[in-house]
């Protein structure tokens, strides 16, 4: 059997990689011309030739917080159970990758262990000293964690990506990255924008995570005077939270809870609605300056979007005139704006993102991803 003559490419994420959007996309990308490996949690992505599973068992966040109250960094990783189980499953791939694709800063030290003859892309998905920085312990512990792991380890990735603009900036002012900007965006759709339904059809998807905030849209939803649906396809992150959620809404018979759907299908569930909402109140810094998949998700559906005055998502709902964007984060804002909203305007929202759905698929936006790994490549190849 003639050996693979394609550039060996690994892709590494502790995450539970067939739900990760963002490598799934990056998998999508490299599979035809790159032979990849995949390390991350749960079965194998489509079209990898070799999956490297980490145990079900092992927590990826999980650190020894002794060390990192001795501020013990270098321990605390090598350390760290998933980090451990990572290692047993790469032992000997030492200079075996001509490039590694390493997701999140907590990959980098072992993304840059294998010694990759091309080079390594590390791509943050979010700011990772702030990401739970509404958390006393996680400033007081876990962030300096983050801010030693970057300062140690970034500049020794060849090359950066990150999500949104504004993360780029701040990952450049406090750690020196020149981070390229790949957002969340999903794969083009061949869809047509569905008429206005009566009532307003009204959706979001994502995860059930308590700092959310997902009551703002059950509190406009009583809020308004219009006749409207809420169709909810939430992640059971926190089942305690989802059931308050539930609960909360046993008087709105017009919100409907849905079982998550997978990537590929989520699409064709969306569809059938009118308006995306995601209204993200900036407890941290992630969440300020958010620009998630489902906003791209939106985009492919045809969907009218309404979001609160979150400056990445304002600035793509303005400049390619999709929707709304509120005063403030609260249900009075959102309910205000449904009131105000003729069907002409909802007509008008899904038309635009129809318009803009080439421009901001992933197929457009990910070509950051691939400049980065064929530069590395080429190194090697010639």
């Amino acid at each position: 059997m003639r050996p693979d003559p394609r550039p060996r490419l690994l892709v590494v994420a502790f995450s539970p990689l067939r739900s990760d959007a963002r490598v799934l996309r990056q998998v999508g990308l490299f599979r035809e011309r790159y032979a990849v490996t995949t390390l991350g949690y749960g079965e194998a992505p489509d079209g990898v030739v070799e999956h490297l599973r980490l145990p079900d068992g092992v927590v990826a966040w999980h650190k020894d917080r002794r060390l990192l109250a001795a501020r013990r960094y270098e321990t605390a990783y090598r350390r760290a159970p998933v980090v451990r189980a990572a290692e047993e499953l790469l032992a000997g791939r030492r200079g075996r990758f001509e490039v590694v694709l390493a997701n999140d800063a907590d990959t980098l030290p072992l993304g840059l262990d294998l010694a990759p003859p091309g080079g390594l892309h590390l791509d943050l998905h979010e700011y990772a000293s702030r990401q739970s920085e509404e958390s006393w312990r996680w400033r007081v512990f876990v962030a300096p964690y983050y801010r030693w792991l970057l300062l140690r380890y970034g500049h020794r990735a060849d090359s950066v990506s990150t999500v949104g603009r504004w993360l780029a900036r701040e990952y450049r002012r406090e750690f020196g990255l020149v981070a390229g900007v790949v957002p969340n965006a999903a794969p083009w759709a061949d869809r047509t924008p569905t008429p206005v339904g009566s009532p307003l059809r009204l959706v979001h998807s994502g995860l059930a995570r308590r700092g959310r905030s997902l009551h703002v849209m059950l509190d406009a939803v009583r809020a308004t005077r219009r006749d409207v649906t809420l169709d909810l396809y939430l992640m059971p992150n926190d089942p305690a939270y989802l059931a308050e959620l539930q609960e909360a809404a046993r008087d709105l018979p017009q919100v409907r809870f849905h079982d998550p759907v997978p990537p590929d299908a989520l699409g064709d569930a969306l569809a059938g609605a009118d308006l995306g909402v995601f209204v993200l109140p900036p407890v941290n810094f992630n969440y300020r300056f958010t620009l998630p998949n489902k906003f791209f998700d939106f985009v492919q559906a045809r969907l009218g979007i309404v979001v609160g005055p979150s400056p990445e998502m304002a600035d793509l709902v303005r400049s390619h005139h999709l929707g709304v964007v509120l005063d403030d984060f609260t249900g009075e804002a959102l309910a205000a704006a449904l009131d105000d909203l003729g069907d002409e305007d909802v007509a008008g929202f899904k038309a635009a993102a129809h318009d803009a759905a080439r421009a901001l698929s992933a197929e457009e936006q990910v070509r950051g991803w691939v400049r980065a790994v064929d530069t590395l490549a080429a190194r090697v190849n010639g």
